[in-house]
C-alpha cells in the first residue's frame, strides 16, 4: 500500500513542551526538598497514566506534603511562560507543507488533552492543516496503549500500512508500533537519552531528511518486510 497519511505526536515532537513541563515541575519540587531527575520523570513522558502513577507515589519522597491544588496555578503559569517561547521544532512546517502538496492526510495523536493541543496549534497557525486532532479526552487509555493511533487511523479513513507515525518518546513509539504503524522517532532534549529501539527509524530532527527522502526509506523498508 502507498503512504497516504502522516500522524504526529504533539508534545516534544511538534513543539518542545516536554522541557518546560519537566523544568516547571522540577523547580516546584525543589522547594519541597526533592531534586527530580530525568530518570524519575521518564514514566510521565507521553503517558497520562504514567504521570498519575508518578504523583501517586511522590509523597514518600518529599520533605512535606505537596498541595497540588494550591501550587498548581503558579506551576502551570511558569510552564506556559516557557512553552510560549518555544518555536515549532525543525522540519515540522516543511513536512506539513510538502504533505499538503502530496495530498496526504494529517493527524495529531497526543496523550495531552485536546484543548492544550488545539490551543498551541491555533496559536502557531497550524490547526487547519490537520484533518484530525486527537487527545486524551478522545480515548479511554493513552499511550503506550495504541488507542490514540487506532482512533486517528479511523478518523482519517486509512489503514496502518498507509501512514507514518512520528514520535519523540518510548511510550509513543510503543503505541504506534502496537497500532501496526511505521514509526519514526525524533527525540527532543528531554527524551534523547531514552531508548527507542522499537522505532523503525530514528532521526535527530525532521530537518535531517526531507519528506520525499523519508518516503524513499519507508518504501524500501516496507518492501523488505
Amino acid at each position: 500500500m502507498t503512504i497516504r497519511a502522516l500522524i504526529f505526536d504533539f508534545d516534544g515532537l511538534i513543539l518542545d513542551t516536554e522541557g518546560p513541563v519537566y523544568n516547571s515541575w522540577r523547580e516546584l519540587l525543589l522547594q519541597y526538598g526533592y531534586d527530580m531527575s530525568l530518570d524519575d520523570w521518564q514514566v510521565c513522558i507521553g503517558s497520562a497514566e504514567g504521570t498519575a502513577s508518578f504523583f501517586n507515589t511522590l509523597a514518600d519522597k518529599l520533605d512535606r506534603p505537596l498541595d497540588i491544588e494550591a501550587e498548581g496555578p503558579q506551576r502551570l503559569q511558569r510552564e506556559l511562560e516557557m512553552v510560549a517561547r518555544q518555536p515549532v521544532l525543525p522540519g515540522i512546517e516543511a513536512y506539513i507543507q510538502r504533505a499538503g502538496e502530496l495530498n496526504f492526510k494529517l493527524a495529531v495523536a497526543s496523550s495531552s488533552d485536546c484543548k492544550w493541543v488545539l490551543g498551541h496549534l491555533e496559536e502557531r497557525g497550524l490547526r487547519d492543516h490537520f484533518e484530525c486532532v486527537l487527545g486524551a479526552d478522545d480515548v479511554g487509555v493513552t499511550k503506550p496503549d495504541p488507542s490514540l493511533y487506532l482512533t486517528a487511523m479511523e478518523c482519517l479513513g486509512i489503514s496502518a500500512d498507509q501512514a507514518i507515525a512520528f514520535e519523540d518518546s518510548p511510550n509513543g513509539v510503543l503505541a504506534a508500533k502496537r497500532a501496526g504503524l511505521y514509526c519514526v522517532a525524533v527525540p527532543n532534549p528531554i527524551t534523547s537519552q531514552l531508548q527507542m529501539k522499537q522505532a523503525d527509524l530514528q532521526l535527530e530532527s525532521l530537518a535531517e531528511l526531507t519528506l520525499d527522502e523519508l518516503l524513499v526509506i519507508v518504501d524500501r523498508d516496507l518492501q523488505g518486510k
